[in-house]
């Protein structure tokens, strides 16, 4: 049965570094890519895990989309998901989800490799996976080498190829995804502002040098083909996604505005 306990996490810091201009910076960035990328996936539940301060299933229309609060420490900001559990061991039936967000989770758990188990486990075939992530190979890497403390340069920045093999393994295909923020890692709101212009210059001129890296993988599965189920949607339940065990899903934000 999953641990529903996690570790203190930066998630304090990471909200507050994201109402600076920089972080702002890069929520927008982000925020037009999960958009833009989760618009068109379809399914019946589809799972954030952490990273609330960004809602990366705005844009999605799946009738269940769950929020996994992986900072279960009152001070550390937790009690803004729907549940509470750990990336490395989630509480979710193996093969019962369509869509996984991952924004930033990886270069702050101290199992990255062992999340992308968990996630493959709980997609089903032909299920989506997007991850973003703060790029080594870049002016932000270069700042967090010099020795740049706080969020988000506290994490371990992963190295993109790193990122591509262990997918690979897991029999994740990368189908999509590309690189943004390029403009240098400055916390000055004018510099913000300015900065992007320089987004169609990267994607053309220094195309792997963005500070962030959006990735957009699909699990295959060989000799599987995909039929839907004859149910109707009313019939996927929160429950019946959950590993028997795992404790209960809070009823969905969406519900509560109602």
């Amino acid at each position: 049965m999953p641990r529903l306990e996690h570790a203190a996490s930066p998630s304090s810091s990471a909200e507050s570094w994201l109402n600076t201009p920089l972080g702002h910076y890069v929520r927008e960035c982000e925020q037009r890519w999960f958009d833009h990328t989760s618009v068109d996936i379809f399914g019946f539940n589809a799972l954030q895990i952490g990273f609330h301060a960004m809602d990366a299933l705005s844009a999605n229309r799946m009738p269940q989309r769950i929020h996994l609060d992986i900072h279960l420490n009152p001070q550390a900001g937790g009690g803004v998901g729907d549940i509470r559990a750990e990336a490395e061991a989630l509480p979710f039936a193996a093969q019962s989800l369509d869509l996984v967000a991952c924004p930033h989770v990886l270069e702050f758990s101290p199992h990255p490799h062992q999340v992308l188990r968990e996630v493959e486990r709980v997609l089903r075939p032909e299920g989506h996976l997007l991850i973003t992530g703060f790029n080594p190979a870049s002016l932000w890497g270069l700042r967090r080498k010099l020795g740049a403390e706080g969020y988000p340069w506290s994490g371990q920045f992963l190295h993109l190829t790193r990122v591509k093999d262990w997918l690979a393994l897991l029999g994740l295909e990368v189908v999509g995804g590309r690189m943004g923020c390029y403009a240098l890692p400055i916390n000055r709101g004018h510099w913000a502002q300015r900065a992007r212009g320089l987004e169609a210059a990267g994607d053309r001129w220094w195309a792997l040098g963005g500070g962030v890296y959006m990735l957009h993988a699909v699990k295959r599965v060989t000799g599987v083909r995909l039929i839907m189920p004859r149910r109707s949607v009313g019939a996927w339940s929160t429950k019946s996604i959950l590993a028997p065990g795992a404790g209960r899903v809070h009823q969905q934000r969406e519900d509560s505005k109602d």
